[in-house]
């Protein structure tokens, strides 16, 4: 049985990290990028956030690809003119990518995650299950720029972002990042889910659920820049808040100071009132029609989509 191979190429150059973790945290106002929130902790606690009832938009995604799998691996296979080529972004755990290997046949598979560790033990378990697959990880930041190494080039590739983390950039950084996905499959095809706009109080509930896994995921961040800059936050002196902005069609998670304090690190400080907030996160909701508006000016020509039966969650195939 062949081993995944895993292809460092982000380098994680922790000081350079910290730097800009600490240049957000000294904005007018305070924040800091979502990636921060994915250390080995962090991606273990959002798998178990997608458990929560609350979490409805992973049994929404899953629902569609029981429901249109086969539909989709033949339109996939179609768009991508037979390629075989599975490109995974944020893979995780990679295990929505391996619910659909029987469909989709894949004999390559790159699966593409900022967290490096997390994904080097998914792919390890998952290449025991599918000795005959090519796989390889990459660790990669692509909220900066998406690029494939070499020998994983295939203009005909199918590329694979579920889970809606689209809605974790805003419309420019998501155009930018759907355009840089066409360029790498300029023959191939997308297939993306998007979580769409639905009531508010449904939407503060996924991302602000009873149990508190959301918070402890959104505190974790804390934690980490305890760890890689040098901060001394006190995770008892913050409080999680998530809401969904209706103007601006998105759920916002913050870290919010309990009472007036002074952050400090090596070499400087900063202080928090009392409500005073650091913003974590964003997760953009969209309409289906606003959606195919932003693939084709991404360069994506045609598409198709798929919603659960409660019009919840789509998934698009863009080629």
């Amino acid at each position: 049985m062949s081993s995944p191979t895993l292809l460092q190429t982000l380098q994680i150059d922790a000081r350079q990290l910290a730097a800009e973790a600490l240049a957000g945290l000294q904005q007018p106002a305070a924040r800091v990028s979502p990636k921060f929130l994915y250390d080995a902790l962090g991606s273990r606690l959002f798998d178990a956030i997608t458990e929560l009832d609350e979490y409805y938009l992973t049994r929404a995604e899953a629902q569609i690809f029981t429901t249109h799998s086969g539909d989709m691996a033949a339109a996939a296979h179609a768009a991508c003119g037979g390629s075989s080529t599975l490109i995974d972004l944020g893979a995780g755990n990679c295990a929505k990518a391996a619910r659909l290997f029987p469909a989709l046949q894949p004999r390559r598979y790159l699966a593409l995650d900022i967290s490096v560790d997390y994904l080097a033990e998914a792919l390890a378990q998952l290449q025991q299950r599918h000795p005959d697959i090519e796989m390889a990880g990459l660790g990669l930041d692509f909220s900066a720029r998406l690029a494939l190494p070499a020998g994983w080039e295939d203009p005909r590739a199918l590329i694979f972002y579920p889970g809606s983390s689209i809605g974790n950039f805003t419309p420019p950084e998501a155009l930018r990042l759907l355009s840089e996905a066409r360029a790498l499959a300029p023959a191939g095809a997308l297939l993306i889910g998007v979580d769409l706009v639905k009531d508010k109080s449904r939407l503060d509930a996924a991302y602000d659920d009873p149990l508190g896994v959301t918070a402890a995921f959104n505190l974790n961040l804390l934690r980490h820049l305890n760890r890689l800059a040098g901060c001394d936050f006190d995770l008892h002196e913050w409080r999680h808040v998530a809401c969904f902005e209706a103007t601006k069609s998105r759920i916002e998670m913050h870290l919010e100071a309990r009472r007036n304090l002074t952050l400090r690190w090596p070499g400087g400080a900063r202080g928090f009132a009392a409500g005073e907030r650091i913003h974590t996160e964003n997760s953009c909701k969209w309409t289906p029609e606003g959606f195919a508006a932003l693939l084709h000016d991404a360069g994506w020509r045609r598409l198709q989509h798929w919603c659960d039966a409660a019009g919840d969650f789509a998934v698009f195939l863009a080629s």
